[in-house]
Protein backbone atom coordinates (compact mmCIF):
# COMPACT_ATOMS: atom_id res chain seq x y z
CA UNK A 1 0.00 0.00 0.00
CA UNK A 2 1.37 3.42 -0.95
CA UNK A 3 2.29 5.61 1.98
CA UNK A 4 1.09 9.17 2.25
CA UNK A 5 3.19 12.01 3.59
CA UNK A 6 1.58 14.97 5.27
CA UNK A 7 2.40 18.24 3.49
CA UNK A 8 4.83 20.63 5.11
CA UNK A 9 3.11 23.46 6.98
CA UNK A 10 3.09 26.71 5.06
CA UNK A 11 4.60 28.48 8.08
CA UNK A 12 6.10 26.92 11.19
CA UNK A 13 7.93 27.99 14.32
CA UNK A 14 10.09 25.35 15.97
CA UNK A 15 11.37 26.08 19.48
CA UNK A 16 11.01 29.76 18.61
CA UNK A 17 12.58 32.10 21.14
CA UNK A 18 12.86 35.88 20.91
CA UNK A 19 14.69 37.82 23.61
CA UNK A 20 14.85 41.60 23.83
CA UNK A 21 17.58 43.19 25.94
CA UNK A 22 20.30 41.55 27.98
CA UNK A 23 21.02 40.41 31.54
CA UNK A 24 18.45 41.29 34.16
CA UNK A 25 16.64 43.55 31.69
CA UNK A 26 16.12 40.71 29.18
CA UNK A 27 12.53 40.01 28.14
CA UNK A 28 11.59 36.68 26.56
CA UNK A 29 8.84 37.75 24.17
CA UNK A 30 8.72 34.21 22.74
CA UNK A 31 9.79 31.29 24.89
CA UNK A 32 10.25 28.06 22.93
CA UNK A 33 7.11 28.28 20.79
CA UNK A 34 6.10 25.45 18.42
CA UNK A 35 3.44 26.64 16.00
CA UNK A 36 2.37 25.46 12.53
CA UNK A 37 0.03 27.11 10.03
CA UNK A 38 -1.24 25.37 6.88
CA UNK A 39 -2.34 26.85 3.58
CA UNK A 40 -5.89 28.21 3.76
CA UNK A 41 -5.99 28.52 7.55
CA UNK A 42 -7.43 31.54 9.36
CA UNK A 43 -5.77 31.91 12.74
CA UNK A 44 -6.64 34.48 15.40
CA UNK A 45 -3.82 35.04 17.91
CA UNK A 46 -5.08 36.46 21.18
CA UNK A 47 -3.66 37.15 24.62
CA UNK A 48 -2.93 39.96 27.05
CA UNK A 49 -0.62 42.84 26.21
CA UNK A 50 2.98 41.62 26.32
CA UNK A 51 2.02 37.97 25.79
CA UNK A 52 4.14 37.67 22.62
CA UNK A 53 1.38 37.65 20.02
CA UNK A 54 2.62 40.64 18.00
CA UNK A 55 6.20 39.39 18.19
CA UNK A 56 5.07 36.07 16.75
CA UNK A 57 3.46 37.81 13.77
CA UNK A 58 6.56 39.98 13.22
CA UNK A 59 8.66 36.84 13.06
CA UNK A 60 6.18 35.11 10.71
CA UNK A 61 6.32 38.14 8.41
CA UNK A 62 10.14 38.07 8.33
CA UNK A 63 10.23 41.49 10.03
CA UNK A 64 12.22 40.16 12.98
CA UNK A 65 14.69 37.31 13.41
CA UNK A 66 14.56 34.76 16.20
CA UNK A 67 17.11 34.68 18.99
CA UNK A 68 16.93 30.87 19.03
CA UNK A 69 14.92 28.14 17.35
CA UNK A 70 13.77 28.12 13.72
CA UNK A 71 11.19 29.72 11.50
CA UNK A 72 10.41 27.71 8.36
CA UNK A 73 8.42 28.57 5.24
CA UNK A 74 7.23 25.40 3.53
CA UNK A 75 9.87 23.53 5.50
CA UNK A 76 12.80 25.79 4.51
CA UNK A 77 14.66 27.52 7.39
CA UNK A 78 14.33 31.28 6.91
CA UNK A 79 17.63 32.06 8.63
CA UNK A 80 19.50 30.43 5.71
CA UNK A 81 18.17 33.03 3.26
CA UNK A 82 20.29 35.97 2.10
CA UNK A 83 18.95 39.41 3.07
CA UNK A 84 17.92 40.36 -0.48
CA UNK A 85 16.16 37.03 -1.01
CA UNK A 86 14.37 37.44 2.32
CA UNK A 87 13.21 40.96 1.38
CA UNK A 88 11.86 39.71 -1.96
CA UNK A 89 10.12 36.80 -0.23
CA UNK A 90 8.50 39.14 2.27
CA UNK A 91 7.21 41.42 -0.49
CA UNK A 92 5.90 38.58 -2.69
CA UNK A 93 4.57 36.13 -0.12
CA UNK A 94 3.06 38.35 2.58
CA UNK A 95 0.53 41.16 2.77
CA UNK A 96 0.54 43.25 5.95
CA UNK A 97 -2.38 45.05 7.62
CA UNK A 98 -1.73 47.15 10.72
CA UNK A 99 -3.93 48.90 13.26
CA UNK A 100 -2.68 52.36 12.26
CA UNK A 101 -3.18 51.83 8.47
CA UNK A 102 0.34 53.18 7.70
CA UNK A 103 -0.82 55.16 4.66
CA UNK A 104 1.16 58.03 3.14
CA UNK A 105 -0.91 61.11 3.96
CA UNK A 106 -0.15 63.14 0.82
CA UNK A 107 -0.59 60.21 -1.54
CA UNK A 108 -3.77 58.95 -3.21
CA UNK A 109 -5.38 55.63 -2.36
CA UNK A 110 -4.21 54.27 -5.71
CA UNK A 111 -0.60 55.29 -5.08
CA UNK A 112 -0.67 53.91 -1.53
CA UNK A 113 -1.87 50.55 -2.80
CA UNK A 114 0.79 50.52 -5.53
CA UNK A 115 3.75 50.81 -3.14
CA UNK A 116 4.56 47.05 -2.96
CA UNK A 117 4.51 46.97 -6.77
CA UNK A 118 7.02 49.82 -6.93
CA UNK A 119 9.40 47.77 -4.77
CA UNK A 120 8.78 44.78 -7.05
CA UNK A 121 9.77 46.76 -10.13
CA UNK A 122 6.36 46.60 -11.83
CA UNK A 123 5.68 49.10 -14.64
CA UNK A 124 3.63 52.23 -13.94
CA UNK A 125 0.69 51.15 -16.13
CA UNK A 126 0.48 47.69 -14.58
CA UNK A 127 0.77 49.20 -11.10
CA UNK A 128 -2.21 51.45 -11.80
CA UNK A 129 -4.30 48.59 -13.21
CA UNK A 130 -3.56 46.16 -10.41
CA UNK A 131 -4.03 48.80 -7.71
CA UNK A 132 -7.41 49.83 -9.14
CA UNK A 133 -8.47 46.17 -9.21
CA UNK A 134 -7.42 45.73 -5.56
CA UNK A 135 -9.36 48.83 -4.49
CA UNK A 136 -12.45 47.59 -6.33
CA UNK A 137 -12.08 44.27 -4.56
CA UNK A 138 -12.45 45.96 -1.17
CA UNK A 139 -15.37 48.14 -2.25
CA UNK A 140 -13.51 51.37 -3.05
CA UNK A 141 -14.06 51.66 -6.78
CA UNK A 142 -14.33 55.37 -7.56
CA UNK A 143 -12.15 56.45 -4.61
CA UNK A 144 -8.81 55.77 -6.28
CA UNK A 145 -7.68 59.40 -6.15
CA UNK A 146 -8.87 60.18 -2.62
CA UNK A 147 -6.20 60.95 -0.04
CA UNK A 148 -6.35 59.38 3.44
CA UNK A 149 -7.79 62.55 5.04
CA UNK A 150 -10.72 62.30 2.59
CA UNK A 151 -11.56 58.76 3.73
CA UNK A 152 -13.17 57.37 6.88
CA UNK A 153 -11.18 55.12 9.19
CA UNK A 154 -12.89 52.05 7.75
CA UNK A 155 -12.11 53.19 4.21
CA UNK A 156 -8.47 53.81 5.13
CA UNK A 157 -8.22 50.28 6.47
CA UNK A 158 -9.75 49.01 3.22
CA UNK A 159 -6.98 50.84 1.35
CA UNK A 160 -4.47 49.09 3.62
CA UNK A 161 -6.08 45.72 2.85
CA UNK A 162 -5.98 46.50 -0.88
CA UNK A 163 -2.27 47.30 -0.52
CA UNK A 164 -1.79 43.96 1.23
CA UNK A 165 -3.58 42.20 -1.66
CA UNK A 166 -1.97 43.88 -4.64
CA UNK A 167 0.97 41.49 -4.89
CA UNK A 168 -1.34 38.45 -4.73
CA UNK A 169 0.16 37.18 -1.45
CA UNK A 170 -0.43 33.69 -0.13
CA UNK A 171 -0.58 35.03 3.46
CA UNK A 172 -2.12 38.11 5.06
CA UNK A 173 -0.70 39.08 8.45
CA UNK A 174 -3.01 41.46 10.31
CA UNK A 175 -2.06 43.08 13.62
CA UNK A 176 -5.15 44.52 15.37
CA UNK A 177 -6.80 45.41 12.03
CA UNK A 178 -9.94 46.79 13.72
CA UNK A 179 -8.24 48.42 16.70
CA UNK A 180 -8.92 51.99 15.52
CA UNK A 181 -12.43 51.35 14.21
CA UNK A 182 -15.91 51.43 15.70
CA UNK A 183 -17.90 48.19 15.83
CA UNK A 184 -19.72 48.74 12.52
CA UNK A 185 -16.59 49.59 10.54
CA UNK A 186 -14.70 46.83 12.32
CA UNK A 187 -17.31 44.30 11.27
CA UNK A 188 -17.08 45.48 7.65
CA UNK A 189 -13.31 45.04 7.68
CA UNK A 190 -13.61 41.58 9.20
CA UNK A 191 -16.13 40.58 6.53
CA UNK A 192 -13.56 41.52 3.86
CA UNK A 193 -10.75 39.60 5.58
CA UNK A 194 -12.93 36.53 6.12
CA UNK A 195 -14.06 36.59 2.47
CA UNK A 196 -10.44 36.69 1.28
CA UNK A 197 -9.77 33.56 3.30
CA UNK A 198 -13.01 31.79 2.40
CA UNK A 199 -13.31 32.70 -1.28
CA UNK A 200 -9.71 33.33 -2.40
CA UNK A 201 -8.01 30.76 -0.14
CA UNK A 202 -5.60 33.31 1.31
CA UNK A 203 -4.09 32.22 4.61
CA UNK A 204 -4.81 34.77 7.35
CA UNK A 205 -2.95 35.21 10.64
CA UNK A 206 -4.51 37.93 12.76
CA UNK A 207 -3.54 39.38 16.12
CA UNK A 208 -6.51 40.75 18.05
CA UNK A 209 -7.60 41.53 21.59
CA UNK A 210 -11.24 41.52 20.49
CA UNK A 211 -13.06 38.21 20.94
CA UNK A 212 -15.67 39.37 18.44
CA UNK A 213 -12.95 39.59 15.79
CA UNK A 214 -11.40 36.30 16.88
CA UNK A 215 -14.77 34.62 16.30
CA UNK A 216 -14.34 35.13 12.55
CA UNK A 217 -11.32 32.79 12.52
CA UNK A 218 -11.22 29.02 12.06
CA UNK A 219 -8.68 28.64 14.83
CA UNK A 220 -7.80 30.61 17.96
CA UNK A 221 -4.34 30.50 19.53
CA UNK A 222 -3.94 32.10 22.95
CA UNK A 223 -0.52 33.38 24.03
CA UNK A 224 0.60 34.00 27.61
CA UNK A 225 4.09 35.01 28.77
CA UNK A 226 5.66 34.17 25.42
CA UNK A 227 4.15 30.69 25.22
CA UNK A 228 1.05 29.14 23.65
CA UNK A 229 -1.57 28.62 26.34
CA UNK A 230 -4.15 27.01 24.04
CA UNK A 231 -4.71 26.23 20.36
CA UNK A 232 -8.27 25.34 19.38
CA UNK A 233 -10.32 24.92 16.22
CA UNK A 234 -13.64 26.72 16.17
CA UNK A 235 -16.69 27.22 13.98
CA UNK A 236 -15.87 30.45 12.15
CA UNK A 237 -18.48 33.18 12.08
CA UNK A 238 -20.32 33.22 8.75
Amino acid sequence: MASTTAPEPLLSLVGATKVYGEGEAAVRALDGVDFAIHQGDFVAITGASGSGKSTAVSVLGCLEALTDGEYRIEGYPVHLLQADVLAALRNERFGFVFQSYNLLSRTSALENVALPLVYAGISRQERAERSAEALARVGLKGREHARPNQLSGGQQQRVAIARALVNAPSVILADEPTGNLDSRMGSEVMEIIAALNRDAGITVVMVTHDQGCAAWAKRQVVFKDGRILSDTRQEARA
